[in-house]
């Protein structure tokens, strides 16, 4: 007879489970033997839990397909949590197994005891735990529709003696189910929208990721409109290419022409986004915003209008009554705008830095122009985030993930790895900083041995690059940032991955291109400066006081090198702030 750990297998086969990613043990033995047993799922044997479950969310949002990882009692489930935060938070669809000790010993403060309730609470729509047999396929069915209808991750606490059991039979459904409902505003709503967006001339459309599958239906309606479209770092791949009127994006890692277009607007049209930074939101215009968690509405900006629907429903329910906008002057200005901001980003590209000091620009530039063009792109949270974002150039085609909003450093390479098994056949490039890199490096292990061809191109300033620039910022002179880093590349070696180092500009391309067409995993370990620095698209007089501030402390404490080199290699940002 099949014990529940084989139950559980198998509904998760059914629930279209392709992999788990995770360290077995303990409590996850007998989940470990189901799997070799089933023979259909394949077990990813990750050096850190965390990057499984990192793995696992990339998995979700690459494919829209439900993800698993798993972790055994004690350290290995609250080894997960830093992932499943950033896969909850991304709206990734993952199902967490956080096996745990045997149900007899709750509340003895056992060995590697923990409470999955309380732990897992803040990062999860499901989270419960099964103690007998007959709740676990239950609890499992509803934490599977949970995960995918919800969006996020759902957990399932089993204990290590449950998992021996034998299995019961539900008498409830264990079938999936996946309907896709149409989610729109009322026909009254939408009159009255066509009818506002006619009363205004200077109309800005802002998409976030919920926009999307409407990438065209956007594009329609920006025609229509004379509008020109910015976005979010999260929809950029899905909306900035083949369209006409786009001018970037806005928020700490975006350009001035985003911000301008929408701060120059009678109406602002938000589409999908919960964009957090209010600061980068207009306090002077309309706003609409559509979203289809209505509770979303208004918690970013003072909105005028909030309407609930799906962005790709709701358009093509609006597109036939929306006038043509005759007048294209304020769309003209716009893109003139976005021009010149696109011209002035060449400066840090042409100028490709020097020896040990390469400009990141220069390198993100060299990455767009070789990479594929349907590749993969993870990014770690920092600076990396920063060149990804403004460097690398959507097709219709490729990917870009990263922790976007949970902002977490460490996660491109597991990211990648999700992203790698997920689509064997793609081109998939980690974009990662050398903290970020450092945090989880066993895991450059799990792509040997799963043979991965993923590509790491080390962004190496040695320093924690965005924290840098924060304190100076604030005034503060920078301070336990510096990073000693090991040779990248000779780890990479030792971890049986081609390991590459650059140090010369003109080597770069050349390095870049062996690497992206080397057959198998490949890290490239090139050295970037360090004083890069990576302003927002509209910068504060306290902004601007703090780094004069900042500056004025490292000469006081004997850093005048370290000022000479931050004015050298940032004479155009400078330039900007006088």
């Amino acid at each position: 007879m099949a014990n529940v750990a084989d139950q559980l297998v198998e509904m998760l086969v059914k629930a279209g489970v392709k992999r788990i990613y995770a360290v077995t043990g303990d409590s996850l033995n007998q989940v470990n033997d189901a799997v070799r047993r089933e023979g259909s799922i394949q077990w990813v044997h990750v050096r850190h839990e965390e990057a499984g479950a990192y793995a696992a969310g990339a998995e979700a949002q690459l494919t829209g397909n439900i993800a698993c990882c798993a972790g055994s009692s004690g350290p290995g489930h609250v080894h997960l949590i830093n992932g499943l935060y950033d896969a909850h938070r991304s709206g990734a669809p993952v199902i967490a197994i956080a096996s745990t000790v045997s149900s007899y010993e709750f509340g003895t403060e056992y060995f590697q005891e923990t409470n999955t309730i309380k732990l897992f609470d803040d990062c999860s729509f499901f989270n419960h735990i099964a103690t007998t047999a007959k709740q676990m396929p239950r609890m499992l069915q509803t934490a599977i529709q949970t995960a995918i209808h919800r969006k996020g991750v759902a957990v399932l606490g089993l204990p290590g003696d449950v998992t021996e059991l034998d299995a019961e039979e539900s008498l409830t459904s264990d079938e999936n189910y996946y309907p896709v409902p149409v989610i729109r505003p009322s026909d009254a709503d939408l009159q009255s929208l066509a009818a506002m967006l006619e009363g205004h001339k200077r109309i800005t459309i802002f998409c976030g990721i919920g926009a999307a599958d409407a990438h065209d239906e956007v594009v329609q309606l920006s025609q229509l409109l004379n509008a020109p479209v910015a976005y979010s770092f999260r929809a950029k791949m899905d909306i900035q290419y083949d369209n006409p009127n786009e001018v970037g994006m806005t928020g700490l890692l975006g350009l001035p022409s985003g911000y301008h277009s929408m701060h120059e607007s009678d109406l602002l049209l938000l589409l999908g986004t919960d964009f957090p930074y209010t600061q980068f939101m207009p306090t002077d215009c309309k706003i609409v915003q559509v979203d289809t968690k209505p509770e979303r509405i208004g918690r970013r900006a003072k909105v005028d209008v909030g309407l609930c629907g799906s962005i790709k429903d709701t358009l093509q329910a609006l597109l036939p009554i929306v006038k043509q906008n005759a007048d294209d002057s304020f769309l003209k200005a716009q893109l003139d705008f976005y021009a010149e901001v696109k011209k002035n980003m060449r400066i840090y590209v042409d100028d490709a830095g020097k020896k040990e000091n390469m400009h990141p620009e220069f390198i993100s530039t060299l990455i767009d122009e070789l990479a594929a063009e349907d590749a993969i792109f993870t990014v770690d949270t920092g600076m990396s985030c920063v060149w990804g974002a403004r460097y690398i150039n959507a097709t219709g085609k490729r990917k870009m993930i990263g922790s976007f909003n949970h902002g977490s450093m460490a996660n491109a390479m597991p990211q990648a790895i999700g992203a790698a098994l997920a689509f064997p056949g793609r081109q998939v490039i980690a974009l990662c900083g050398d903290g970020g890199l450092s945090m989880l490096l066993g895991d450059l292990a799990t792509i040997t041995q799963y043979n991965l061809p993923v590509k790491i191109i080390v962004f190496n300033n040695r320093s924690l690059g965005m924290v840098k620039l924060e304190m100076e910022v604030a005034g503060l002179p920078d301070w336990q940032t510096d990073m000693h880093n090991p040779d990248f590349a000779m780890v990479a070696k030792a971890m049986g991955i081609k390991g590459i180092t650059v140090k010369d500009p003109e080597e770069a391309k050349q390095a870049l291109r062996e690497a992206l067409m080397y057959n198998g995993p490949a890290l490239v370990n090139i050295f970037t400066d360090p004083n890069a620095l990576a302003m927002p698209p509209k910068v504060e007089l306290g902004q601007v006081k703090g780094m004069a501030l900042s500056m004025s402390k490292l000469i006081l404490s004997g850093k005048m090198d370290e000022v000479l080199d931050t004015v050298k290699s940032n004479y155009k940002h400078l330039k900007d702030l006088i």
